[in-house]
């Protein structure tokens, strides 16, 4: 039987889907998520960067790399000058290190809409979770499973949680948008 759990545990996963999309959107800030999306070519096979180095931050405009196997230095800094992020690494031999350049107005702009769109499709997918529990719950009520009044009441508490996490979501949103903006 579909209850209002159901539908918070799939509201979670899309506010939690969300919060790691926007990990990855550049602030302007040195930040280790900025390359989660990085896949290196490594042992036959493309890994996650995060599993074949450190990523650190020393200063708050400055990421370095350090892979576990030193022969990895040339495809770990191929790998993030391909990954198509902005960014420029220098390889010393043992580490590379990567300048975050400061965010100009155009490109903050830029990244306000992207999140904007990413916003949007975490509340299509809150309003999809509600969307399946709620036809689940009809379905029910035309099979003379439950009754109209504990229907109605589920419906209600559905509502709710879903403004709850609409506005979860659009609390995130506020949050990063100043993050971004921020000089």
């Amino acid at each position: 039987m579909p209850t209002v759990e159901d539908a918070k545990t799939r509201m979670e996963a899309a506010l939690e889907a969300l919060r790691r999309e926007f990990a990855t959107v550049r602030t302007g800030k040195a930040t280790p998520a900025l390359l989660d999306t990085v896949r290196v070519e490594a042992y036959g096979s493309k890994m996650p960067l995060n599993q074949l180095a450190t990523i650190s931050t020393p200063e708050s405009s400055l990421l370095v790399v350090q892979p576990f196997d030193k022969t990895l230095l040339a495809d770990v800094e191929r790998a993030i000058m391909t990954a198509d992020l902005g960014l420029n690494p220098a390889n010393d031999g043992n580490i590379i290190r990567i300048p975050i350049p400061p965010l100009n107005e155009e490109r903050r702009q830029e990244y306000v809409k992207l999140l904007h769109r990413m916003t949007e499709e975490g509340r299509v997918s809150i309003r999809h979770a509600r969307r399946t529990v709620r036809d689940e719950l009809h379905q029910l009520v035309r099979d003379h499973e439950l009754s109209e009044d504990e229907s109605r009441r589920r419906e209600d508490e559905l509502e709710k949680l879903t403004k709850e996490y609409v506005e979860k979501v659009d609390e995130l949103l506020k949050n990063k948008e100043t993050e971004v903006m921020a000089i």
